[in-house]
């Protein structure tokens, strides 16, 4: 039969795997070997008859062996970063606004650790004693901090790729409704992906593409309609509120919506036990201790700065203060590791990781979003969630954050 340029095979792989020579697979379908290896050359395409007969003797769908490749749908998109100019590049999709936005899926961009909804949380453990009585021993709460004076004594430069003016052509690989059906968030928490995963639970048709960035960078990508929504924690120490004024000095032409997270406590990570004995950022100094930091702009840095600034302690004599990092979890692994002794970031952080924390400040957490997207069916999906019970739970559970005020709109810029 005549080659059909758009029928695929893969009979060779198949036949393979099930360790049968083109001969072998000839005298069970009942056809010369010469017709095997023309149809897994695609030097002509198979009648049904033997169709039917090589997709008996594989033991699989007459689907499984032979498919049409269709053209893929292209459209033009802007690029959310740099890629090289030479090659082709993976990329995720997202309509943000009235534009297609690529991310390329480059370097650790291209993949996701995501922080995993609990199904459970323990709370006591049981210990067999002689004879058939046991004996209970409650756990503590993580989600109660502890007191500075408790923990103590048991003891984001712009990473973010710019996005590029020129727009692409993207060749799509995915069904583009659901492509569609997209929201875009940027941030630094943990707690992002967690969310991601309950409104995907909710709501199967709708997907969460999650962007990580420190606060400043999310903001930025906001402000250049690269995501639907920016996560933040910064503080102005000037005015003594969360986010807002950073939001009205960002936002040039445009309206947006504050909707809070939480707000979670912020602080050092310590070894188990706090060894050195640290209190304050003061005592990183005193005690010699090698911190790591995270990115210029994010809320973690601004921290660590600021408390640095309180106590007079001069930002050169901290051991490692130019160690910069990229995540809370990478601060979290520096110290497990040994390399560092101390470095910023959240209690939940210090939970997960089995680390001593010290208090230092309590940050609020919001989302950002442009107020046109906000008729937007995902994100209206997405902030649906946010009032959920599962969801309170699952962050109740963290430790460090206060949620009693999740999804309640803090502020119209």
């Amino acid at each position: 039969m005549k080659l059909d340029v758009n029928l695929c095979n893969n009979l060779k792989s198949i036949r393979t795997r099930l360790g049968m020579s083109q001969q072998e697979l000839a005298n069970i379908a009942g056809v010369t070997r010469q017709s095997i290896g023309g149809v897994e050359l695609g030097q002509y395409a198979p009648s049904v008859a033997m169709s039917l007969r090589l997709a008996k003797a594989l033991g699989c769908q007459v689907e499984d062996l032979f498919w049409f490749e269709e053209d893929l749908p292209e459209v033009e998109a802007i690029l959310a970063g740099s890629v090289p100019k030479q090659q082709r590049s993976r990329v995720s999709l997202a309509r943000v606004g009235d534009q297609w936005i690529a991310y390329p899926l480059v370097g650790n961009d291209a993949f996701r650790i995501e922080m995993i909804p609990a199904d459970g949380e323990t709370l006591a453990v049981i210990y067999p004693d002689a004879g058939e009585s046991v004996r209970v021993k409650e756990l503590p709460s993580i989600s109660k901090l502890p007191l500075a004076s408790e923990v103590a004594s048991n003891a984001e430069g712009e990473a973010q790729s710019q996005k590029g003016t020129n727009k692409v052509l993207v060749r799509l690989l995915d069904d583009i409704d659901k492509l569609h059906n997209t929201v875009v968030i940027a941030g630094c928490t943990p707690v992002l992906s967690l969310l991601a995963r309950a409104t995907e639970r909710w709501h199967p048709q709708l997907r969460i593409h999650y962007r990580f960035a420190h606060s400043k960078a999310a903001l930025h990508s906001l402000c250049k309609g690269e995501v639907h929504i920016a996560g933040m924690h910064l503080y102005d120490p000037k005015t003594g509120e969360h986010n807002i004024p950073f939001v009205r000095e960002a936002l040039t032409g445009k309206s947006a919506v504050l909707i809070t997270l939480g707000v979670w406590e912020e602080g050092l990570l310590v070894p188990p036990g706090n060894p050195r004995g640290i209190k304050t950022v003061s005592d990183l100094v005193e005690f010699g201790a090698t911190i790591v930091t995270h990115e210029a702009g994010s809320g973690g840095q601004m921290l660590l700065e600021r408390k640095l600034q309180e106590e007079g302690v001069p930002f050169p004599t901290v051991k490692g203060f130019t160690h910069i990092v990229h995540s809370h979890q990478d601060v979290a692994l520096s110290v497990v590791s040994g390399m560092a002794d101390a470095g910023i970031s959240t209690a939940s952080i210090a939970a997960a990781f089995g680390l001593g924390f010290i208090p230092l400040h309590s940050a609020r957490y919001d989302l950002v979003i442009i107020k046109e997207y906000l008729e937007e069916e995902p994100v209206k999906q997405f902030l649906s969630i946010l009032g959920h019970q599962l969801v309170r739970s699952q962050l109740e559970i963290l430790g460090g954050y206060d949620i009693t005020k999740i999804g309640e709109v803090v502020a119209n810029i």
